[in-house]
């Protein structure tokens, strides 16, 4: 973690903003030697697909395995796709 003063950031936002985004390290505004904010970067982004294999990771077997039939299932009674679609304004 990083302390840096109120003044500095304001006079090198851009560069701080680019540090924390390359770093992934936190900073922490001073005013005064006093701590007033903490500038923390965004965690990566997920898709859905690395989100769901994480939690199917911290499933037991059965309940794995239960998921893994409803999703079967579901996607079984799926109807349809958008590209199946007609266009209701061609003749």
């Amino acid at each position: 973690m990083k302390t840096l003063s109120a003044t500095d950031v304001a006079r090198n936002f851009s560069a701080v903003l680019d540090r924390i985004e390359r770093d992934q390290e936190e900073v922490v505004l001073v005013r005064n030697r006093r701590p007033v904010a903490r500038l923390v970067p965004e965690p990566p982004a997920a898709d859905a697909l690395s989100v769901f294999g994480d939690l199917y990771r911290t499933l037991d077997d059965n309940t794995a395995g239960q998921l893994a039939l409803a999703v079967r299932r579901a996607r079984a009674r799926r109807r349809g796709r958008v590209s199946e679609l007609r266009n209701p304004w061609a003749g």
